[in-house]
């Protein structure tokens, strides 16, 4: 019965995790990346130390990251230049831009 449970929590979690991923377009996220471009770079390596890689992260991490940052529910040392650029953000642009880099190599 436990092993029963457990296929069926992680056959749940692993279609929860696609469809995030499939819920942005990753062609218009490549389209709108002008303004991440210059500290994460075009395929999402942080062109500096300082600045996180966002290639092959988790679509759901990354979504879930700018929405907090717009909402200016996140701190740390980046959430003072984060949470301007992702104030100018729509839903539908960070679900983009999450399916985009999430694509990337990491």
């Amino acid at each position: 019965m436990k092993l029963t449970v457990a296929t069926l929590l992680l056959s749940t979690f692993a279609l929860t995790a696609t469809t995030a991923q499939a819920a942005g377009d990753a062609e218009a996220g490549a389209d709108k990346n002008a303004t991440c471009v210059a500290c994460h770079g075009n395929d999402g390596k942080g062109l500096s130390p300082i600045y996180p890689n966002l290639g092959g992260q988790s679509a759901a991490y990354l979504e879930s990251s700018l929405k907090a940052y717009r909402a200016g529910e996140r701190g740390g040392g980046m959430s003072m230049m984060m949470t301007p650029m992702a104030k100018s953000l729509s839903d539908e642009d960070i679900a983009d831009l999450a399916a985009y880099y999430s694509q990337q190599e990491p």
